[in-house]
């Protein structure tokens, strides 16, 4: 890709951009967020179509001028988004040939398409009936079944933006083997990632991206590359740590959760919250630590105006008070807010625009007799813009044209503007680079330095370990243990992540 050029309204994406991958290597593109790396590869897919960028593309060998992502494919090129484009109504082998539907005699052959079903699953380590809805598997088999459907585009260069953002460690693992098989098979893959680590490790070469612009190309094996190259080329300066300087003033418990039995909200018979019991202090950053499936999310929704499930039993406290949270607007009112780990589906409404959005959580604060004063609005958005540090031309702005990172910036001022007590945080740094991960731990650090308290719910163990005073852990719906700070180390708690028996409290 050769000075690739492409401005949106407001914004240009990329400026000048090269890119040069090499037959059958791995190749990393990464950047904050925001610096372009999506904008590029759906310029090279066909996203966005020849015409709307300035610049050429060269493949194999030959210029190329995509005007649609068909014309990508039948080249050989495909694209997996972060955002999985799969039917979740439908089976695993509709999916597979979705569009691209072996025939016979002009109708469909789903005899052929099973039979092939079968081979590219084999292939991906998919050990699944092909029968089976997609809404019915996990979203790390999701991932596989994408890269199958890849497979039977008869794929040469194979584009994956964040492929493991929403995936546990064992399935990252898998991808990611399956990734190196791929390579051996001399397939081209380019990959889109924030997990420094797992960029360092299967990359052949990284290309990082800045403010839209190409920064430099690195050969990880001859450049000896590390993380901590990656971050200064990244954020254009060293980040000596990546947890801002804290020293925490923690106070009385004022927020307690007593023996919280949930049951799933599809079956009576099965409990998703069993007993569950813990307390947060003022001044505390208070951390959820489990894997994948383990009951996080249920038992923070639940508490949450019970938002999930059917309750059972329990209590919840505050200010050593208990109170009956039997709805949004009651979690709300007692001072709960929850960032919720789906930003796109849960935590915004796309339509809006970001001044909108900021308000939407407690319109009330800045209306007179029931109607927003649309001034109070604009200056309230305008200093969450500021303090926050999102990055956009202007508030009137879609926050769908928004980058993950600021996207989830604009969720977080929606939660800060009710004023809460205590802040519920669900995977707040997925997808997001290290840079703005480290302005949104500075984010709950301030707001927690306000005598307020603060849940982080995270799937990275050296996050909480190094965000967190405390960690519970949680395992099939149950607290296991309790750990505190100095005490913290990834084998302690993943022991008690996988513990069935409640550990002592440290």
């Amino acid at each position: 890709m050769r000075s690739i050029t492409k401005a949106f309204p407001g914004v240009k994406a990329l400026a000048d951009v090269n890119l040069a991958v090499r037959e059958g290597e791995i190749h990393a593109v990464c950047g904050e967020n925001g610096a372009g790396k999506s904008t590029l590869m759906k310029v090279l897919s066909g996203v966005h179509p020849y015409g709307t960028y300035s610049g050429d593309i060269v493949y194999r060998g030959e210029p190329v001028r995509f005007h649609d992502i068909r014309a990508s494919e039948r080249a050989g090129i495909v694209i997996i988004h972060q955002e999985l484009a799969l039917a979740p109504n439908m089976s695993i082998t509709e999916n597979l040939f979705l569009g691209n539907e072996p025939r016979r005699h002009g109708a469909i052959d789903w005899k052929t398409a099973q039979r092939r079903a079968r081979e590219l699953m084999k292939l991906v380590g998919l050990q699944e009936d092909p029968d089976t809805l997609i809404r019915d598997i996990g979203v790390g088999k999701q991932q596989l079944v994408e890269i199958a459907r890849a497979f039977a585009k008869e794929v040469r260069l194979l584009i994956l933006d964040e492929p493991t953002a929403a995936l546990n460690e064992h399935d990252s693992q898998h991808l990611l083997d399956l990734l190196r098989g791929t390579r051996e098979r001399g397939i081209t893959s380019i990959i889109i990632s924030h997990k420094l680590n797992e960029i360092e490790s299967i990359a052949d070469t990284i290309t990082i991206l800045r403010d839209g612009r190409t920064i430099e190309s690195l050969d990880v094996e001859a450049d000896g590359v590390n993380e901590d190259r990656i971050v200064r080329g990244m954020v254009g300066r060293e980040l000596s740590s990546r947890f801002p300087e804290r020293t925490p003033d923690i106070g009385e418990v004022f927020f307690e959760v007593r023996d919280w039995t949930v049951r799933h909200p599809a079956s009576d018979e099965r409990l998703v919250c069993k007993g569950s019991s813990f307390h947060v202090r003022r001044g505390e950053i208070v951390g959820l630590a489990g894997l994948m499936g383990a009951g996080r999310t249920e038992l923070a929704m639940s508490l949450f105006g019970r938002s999930y499930g059917t309750y059972v039993s329990g209590a919840v406290l505050v200010k050593g008070e208990e109170v009956e949270l039997k709805s949004v607007a009651d979690a709300i009112a007692h001072g709960l807010a929850y960032v919720s780990e789906d930003r796109k589906s849960i935590g915004l409404n796309l339509l809006d625009d970001v001044k909108t959005s900021i308000v939407a959580a407690k319109p009330s604060k800045i209306a007179t007799r029931g109607v927003v004063d649309g001034v109070r609005e604009y200056q309230v958005a305008e200093e969450y813009r500021g303090s926050l540090k999102i990055k956009t031309p202007s508030v009137d702005e879609g926050v769908v044209k928004l980058s993950g990172g600021n996207q989830q910036k604009v969720v977080l001022a929606k939660w800060m503007f009710t004023d809460p007590d205590l802040l519920i945080l669900d995977e707040p740094t997925r997808g997001i680079d290290v840079g703005a991960k480290y302005e949104i731990y500075g984010i709950i650090q301030r707001l927690v330095s306000q005598h307020k308290g603060a849940v982080v719910i995270s799937s990275e163990l050296p996050e909480l370990i190094g965000l967190c005073d405390r960690i519970y852990t949680v395992f099939e719906g149950t607290i296991t243990g309790e750990v505190a700070r100095r005490d913290a180390d990834p084998e302690l708690l993943m022991k008690q992540m996988t513990a069935t028996k409640k550990s002592p409290t440290s």
